[in-house]
């Protein structure tokens, strides 16, 4: 799970959870509130019904009744029970509704003072009242229907308003984190696409107050750091591999000379052959390190435009001077588009190298010493293939193919360095081209070269 999904869920739960639990405790208070509210009410109806017998003494049961009937604080289904000190009933109210009691009720009451029960959909508030001529209980009992009503309009409020501020909250969240978050991503993005190709990129900051800007800031004085470190190793490379190249065609020379001198017997010169071999093997070697400290974005930015077709052929041209048996078949797909699509933006020299590289290798790897070539167009790409029937390579090699010093099983007996492929890469990158290996076939092996238009 990624960053913001994780803040965006963590939020939203904490967020859930507390509503719900504020919610609840609104319930419970107002539920609790109701029935305080309730009782007094009762009590309120108990003692002045009490009252009004034992202090107003022309005040009989019937017009008590008639008083009650017509209060305008009269309670939903209410039942009035009104008993004397010897627990006998002296009133009860014109309702139908029942009151279920006893004597130990009553008993209960003049212990305690008063009670309040649920009998049912009815709430019971019991209450003693003491005079200093007799002793009164006074049971009530009523429907608290307004109440009720209130309190599940509120519970269906808290329980819809949960329900949406809920769902609002998390899509709010998740908007919200993804909106924060979109500086990080674009932060990711940026070094995402960082190589040995672009090292001078750096993420533009706004505020050093935001820390995603603090890590942008540390991130591009690392990749300042970075930068030179990788440039002082590109010109320790290309300095000494310059300076090796000197000796070591003096050596040649040399052994040349040596050779060729007519005083020298046969032995000598089979063992100066050897010798030569093994500094024409180091001169390539550094060569190629040569070529790879060169290769770089702001050094070889070329806007000229050069068609592949003359390109490949004075690649292949270069090669069968050096390696006059290999045999390179060639083949243009006929296409409309096909001279627009040849004419690349590039640099004519690195091109070369590149197209020569792969030659090679598919001349050399090949059982016959011999490698197909096709140029073709398809969806405003440049396709060079180049194709040769071998050992092909495993999925192991396959993935680090175009690393360096990288050899498969299938260059035993051949002399190389695992540069090559490396050094095409490099350049193709730098052409904002790629290079894919396929083992096409059983012993077949594929390049295909892609040139976006």
């Amino acid at each position: 799970m990624t960053l913001k999904n994780r803040i965006s869920l963590l939020v939203s739960l904490l967020f859930t959870i507390l509503f719900g639990l504020a919610s609840t405790v609104i319930f419970i208070l107002y539920s609790n509130y109701r029935k305080e509210e309730f009782r007094d009410r009762l009590e309120i109806k108990a003692l002045s019904n009490i009252k009004l017998l034992v202090n107003v003494k022309q005040i009989d049961n019937q017009l008590l009744k008639i008083i009650d009937q017509n209060s305008i604080n009269k309670l939903y289904d209410e039942k009035t029970l009104v008993f004397d000190s010897n627990y006998k009933l002296i009133y009860s109210s014109i309702d139908d509704a029942k009151i279920n009691w006893s004597v130990d009720d009553l008993k209960y009451l003049k212990k305690n003072k008063t009670f309040f029960k649920q009998q049912g959909d009815y709430e019971v508030y019991g209450v003693f009242y003491d005079t200093n001529d007799k002793d009164f209980y006074a049971l009530i009992s009523a429907t608290d229907d307004y109440g009720k009503k209130k309190l599940l309009f509120l519970r269906y409020t808290l329980i819809l308003s949960y329900i949406f501020f809920t769902c609002v909250c998390w899509v709010a969240t998740s908007f919200a984190v993804r909106k924060i978050m979109n500086p990080l991503n674009a932060f990711h993005q940026k070094i995402k696409n960082i190589n040995e190709n672009n090292l001078d990129t750096r993420v533009e900051t706004k505020s050093s107050k935001n820390e995603i800007d603090l890590i942008a800031n540390e991130f591009n004085f690392m990749m300042d750091r970075i930068e030179v470190s990788y440039q002082k190793q590109k010109e320790f490379t290309a300095h000494a591999s310059h300076e090796l190249r000197t000796p070591l065609s003096r050596i040649t020379s040399q052994i040349e000379n040596v050779a060729a001198d007519r005083k020298t017997t046969p032995d000598s010169k089979s063992f100066l052959k050897t010798i030569l071999s093994d500094v024409n093997q180091l001169t390539e070697l550094i060569n190629s390190l040569l070529i790879l400290s060169k290769i770089d974005t702001k050094n070889h930015e070329n806007n000229e435009v050069h068609r592949m077709d003359e390109i490949l052929f004075s690649a292949i041209e270069n090669l069968n001077k050096s390696f006059p048996d290999f045999v390179i078949l060639f083949e243009i797909e006929e296409n409309e588009n096909l001279d627009t699509a040849l004419e690349i933006k590039g640099n004519k020299n690195l091109l070369e190298i590149a197209l020569s590289n792969v030659l090679k290798n598919a001349c050399v790897y090949s059982d016959n010493k011999q490698a197909k070539v096709k140029i073709s167009s398809d969806d405003e790409k440049l396709i060079l293939s180049i194709s040769n029937t071998g050992t092909t390579l495993n999925e192991e090699e396959q993935k680090n193919l175009f690393q360096p010093f990288m050899r498969g099983q299938n260059s035993k007996g051949t002399t190389g360095f695992g540069l090559g492929l490396r050094i095409v890469q490099r350049i193709l990158t730098l052409h904002k081209a790629t290079i894919r290996y396929y083992a096409s076939g059983i012993n077949t092996n594929l390049f295909q070269l892609i040139f976006n238009l």
